[in-house]
């Protein structure tokens, strides 16, 4: 019989596979292949906040997929981005610093921090300078190459466009999970070699679209077409040139200031919205430094 597998890809899909609350020894067996090399160092985890069925996603407005807390105390932050939208290489590094910076409670000393791992998928190219679809940035000295004393965070990325493995090539577990997140929506049976895994076999099922509900079907559908939406509106802003793309680029600003300070005052949002280009690119470089309206504001002043 002919199986049809829904695409992690989706924010709605990647949660349902990789952040449920049944869903442990999946994720164990995914970090463990994409950051440890398939070798069994995550024994146990603690997702946090799980994905609930009943709860709507809204695509637009979730950034991480999944936070998960590790049993030797490190979180490891799993984000599968689709669209390649402006300043995201910033906020990578903005959600993995700020987790990182979160962890202490009042009175805490360092010795309470812990590493934080941001693991990155991306359908869409990242590093020119590279054709390895797997890489890794640590804290190094610049010269001599060695690791900063305590490696406390650690970028990971998986760039999908640029692992062409077909199905007879797999060769590691790593393999095998990267080409299940890029390739289920063309399988049609689950294959033997992932079968002998019962973690990838599991995450097949969930990924059957028989076994979702008319609900998860329908959620499915539109994340579907909302992500086939923005990928029109990327290649109409690259047809129509700069000035779509200062308008998206306004609009990411503006979303992400709403949600750090709240809402935007009308003579805020006038003068953001009068910035020339090169100011647009100077505030994307400073957005994620302002702790209040205020600061904002008198940004705008000196350089508006």
């Amino acid at each position: 019989m002919t199986l049809r597998f829904i695409s992690p890809k989706t924010d709605f899909a990647f949660q349902k596979i990789f952040g449920s609350t049944d869903s442990k020894d999946i994720l164990i067996s995914f970090l463990n292949a994409l950051i440890y090399e398939a070798n069994p160092v995550i024994q146990d985890l603690e997702i946090i906040d799980p994905y609930n069925p009943r709860e709507v996603v809204d695509l637009k407005d979730s950034y991480l997929d999944v936070k998960a807390l590790l049993d030797n105390g490190s979180t490891v932050l799993i984000e599968m981005q689709v669209l390649n939208l402006a300043f995201f290489e910033k906020r990578v590094i903005y959600n993995l610093t700020k987790t990182y910076g979160n962890q202490l409670k009042y009175g805490e000393g360092y010795s309470y921090l812990k590493p934080v791992i941001a693991l990155t998928i991306t359908d869409f190219l990242m590093f020119d300078q590279t054709q390895r679809y797997l890489t890794r940035f640590s804290l190094k000295e610049n010269q001599e190459l060695f690791n900063y004393p305590d490696p406390e965070i650690e970028l990971i990325f998986v760039e999908l466009p640029k692992f062409t493995k077909t199905l007879d090539q797999l060769e590691s577990l790593t393999d095998k999970w990267i080409y299940f997140i890029k390739n289920a929506p063309s399988l049609e049976v689950i294959p033997p070699t992932f079968s002998q895994f019962p973690e990838l076999d599991k995450a097949m099922n969930i990924a059957n679209q028989a076994n979702l509900s008319v609900e998860e079907v329908e959620k499915l559908r539109k994340q579907e077409m909302f992500l086939e939406d923005q990928r029109g509106s990327i290649v109409k802003a690259k047809q129509e040139g700069l000035q779509e793309g200062l308008e998206q680029g306004i609009r990411w600003i503006f979303r992400f200031l709403e949600r750090q300070l709240g809402s935007i005052p009308p003579e805020i949002s006038q003068g953001i919205q009068n910035l020339s280009v090169d100011q647009l690119e100077r505030l994307g470089n400073d957005v994620f430094d302002f702790n209040n309206l205020e600061e904002l504001s008198s940004w705008l002043q000196e350089n508006g």
